[in-house]
């Protein structure tokens, strides 16, 4: 009897957790590695914080707490129908609100005014602001028709220059990000070249202006106000190709200006092929961001160039496998929402990455579900739950061990299936009085 017990003890704990742990099983791999190496490598880039606070526990079991209200965000967004996610225009719209109360009523945290308290919780509306832009443009893409097109343009693009606009006065790189990645969205979309052409060109102009129109200001104008962030960008594009002029011995000078940069660069350099081990960076107590926009050069210090390759290949494959995932999905509104959750986290992550080895200026990007952080940490874990989401809804009747849900799911979408799913039903009519007879008629539907 005990031993029947405990042949079934195993089967039981797979089946629980196939239960709790649904959709595609390498998306829930990659979130369990990227969580895993978060709280090893945070633990270790915090210890400036233990130190400032006399705490060495609490900056870890702060991260670990957002980590396990992250896995419940993923389990509640994963077992909602992805239709439901239509709605976050109204999401939308209340992060954008947030947005404009941002400067009058936020926190500012490192010269930079992009966080607000709302009844004691510190949040970020332009994380926020992110996620339900994504969707909403996802959303009005499924919703093409050949008819309506070019007014469905004219809101998303509508959309993403009110947003990205409002954002960009105080967080430019993510701005840029996210009007990249709805763009890339609108590509993918279908949206027609000469349309996404002339947006282009448009970006283009007042990018173009507006840097002209920055380097004839007066620095007093950019001091206060809404371009109070303008000699931050500046500064930081100018210290970017300044090495290029330099003298040699200038170059390897750590300065005010390359301090970050240079630290980040010492700590990769010292991790080398397989590290120093966790725990025992020494880049960590110079880098002030080495928890969150410098975490990926403690990773190689820690864990060598082995280490770096293996959390850079765990982005591309989630991108592969969201692309794997939107390429079965039935409906065009989950495949959109996939790929745009997709994009976000492995384009973030890569710029990321860029900043620490010194491709790009320095953004203030964090590495997606590895960096400290709250709000950041929860609308990460709220893309993964958009993606299992989809995989588990999207996939239409066919797929095996449906649940009632997703049955309703695909009777009630009002979405365009793609080409493959019209396929035309079969109608047999018997004439009364003719047994032998049969007639067919093919309907198309």
């Amino acid at each position: 009897m005990s031993a029947e017990l405990a042949s079934s003890e195993p089967g039981s704990r797979v089946s629980f957790f196939s239960k709790v742990f649904k959709g595609d099983k390498v998306v829930w791999a990659i979130f369990i590695i990227l969580c895993l190496i978060s709280v090893i490598e945070v633990f270790s880039a915090t210890s400036t914080i233990v130190y400032r606070q006399h705490n060495q526990w609490g900056p870890i079991l702060r991260h670990i707490m957002f980590l396990i209200g992250g896995v419940g965000i993923i389990l509640l967004i994963h077992n909602i129908p992805y239709r439901y996610f239509s709605s976050l225009i109204f999401i939308l719209i209340i992060s954008v609100i947030l947005l404009i109360l941002t400067p009058v009523i936020g926190t500012t945290v490192n010269g930079a005014e992009r966080w607000i308290s709302i009844f004691g919780f510190t949040i970020q509306p332009s994380e926020i602001a992110k996620i339900s832009l994504i969707g909403t443009i996802a959303f009005l893409l499924s919703k093409q028709n050949g008819e309506n097109d070019s007014t469905l343009f004219k809101w998303m693009v509508g959309l993403m220059v009110v947003v990205c606009g409002i954002i960009a006065l105080d967080n430019l790189s993510t701005a840029v990000l996210l009007f990249g990645v709805c763009f890339l969205l609108m590509f993918i979309g279908h949206v027609k070249l000469i349309r996404l052409a002339k947006l282009t060109l448009g970006i283009a102009l007042v990018a173009v202006l507006l840097v002209l129109v920055l380097k004839i200001m007066p620095q007093s104008w950019t001091e206060k106000g809404p371009l109070n962030r303008a000699e931050t960008w500046k500064s930081r594009i100018d210290n970017f190709g300044s090495h290029k002029q330099e003298a040699e011995e200038s170059y390897f000078t750590i300065t005010d200006d390359n301090y970050q940069v240079a630290h980040a660069k010492i700590a990769i350099s010292n991790g080398g092929l397989f590290g120093k081990i966790p725990g025992n960076s020494t880049e960590r107590d110079f880098l002030p961001q080495a928890y969150s926009d410098f975490i990926y050069a403690i990773i190689i210090e820690e864990l060598g160039l082995i280490g770096g390759v293996f959390v850079l290949l765990l982005y591309v494959i989630l991108l592969i496998r969201a692309g794997m995932i939107a390429r079965k999905t039935r409906k065009l509104f989950p495949k959109y929402l996939v790929l745009g959750s997709a994009l976000i986290l492995s384009i973030q992550a890569f710029v990321n990455m860029a900043v620490a080895v010194n491709l790009i200026p320095v953004t203030g990007q964090p590495l997606p579900l590895i960096s400290r952080g709250g709000t950041s940490t929860l609308i990460t874990c709220a893309y993964f739950g958009l993606i299992l989401s989809a995989d588990r809804f999207g996939m239409g009747k066919s797929k095996k061990k449906s649940t009632d849900d997703e049955a309703t799911d695909h009777t009630d979408d009002s979405d365009h299936d793609t080409p493959s799913d019209t396929k035309p039903d079969i109608v047999v009519h018997e004439p009364v009085g003719l047994e032998d007879n049969v007639e067919f008629e093919i309907i198309h539907v």
